[in-house]
């Protein structure tokens, strides 16, 4: 069996061309969780009140915070594998 940073790379690569696209929470949780799996712990300043989207997904990321990357990755493994069934 591949690795769980293999999985998660392929569940990333594989994310870009679900048959259906997820709602808006789905992709902001799946955004979050993928800065947290690749990245750690959220980084920089939170955006001002005029970008919505960058602060979307700033405040997604800042959600899952202190979440191990490996916990990260496994949860996003599984809403993808939940998304693609």
């Amino acid at each position: 069996m591949s690795s769980l940073q293999e999985q998660f790379e392929a569940a990333v690569a594989e994310s870009k061309s679900l048959p259906e696209r997820p709602d808006n929470m789905t992709l902001l949780k799946m955004y979050g969780l993928y800065k947290q799996g690749s990245n750690g712990d959220v980084q920089g300043d939170r955006p001002g009140m005029t970008d919505f989207v960058a602060r979307a997904k700033y405040d997604a990321w800042a959600a899952v915070k202190g979440k191990p990357q490996a916990e990260a990755q496994q949860e996003y493994i599984d809403i993808f594998n939940d998304l693609k069934a």
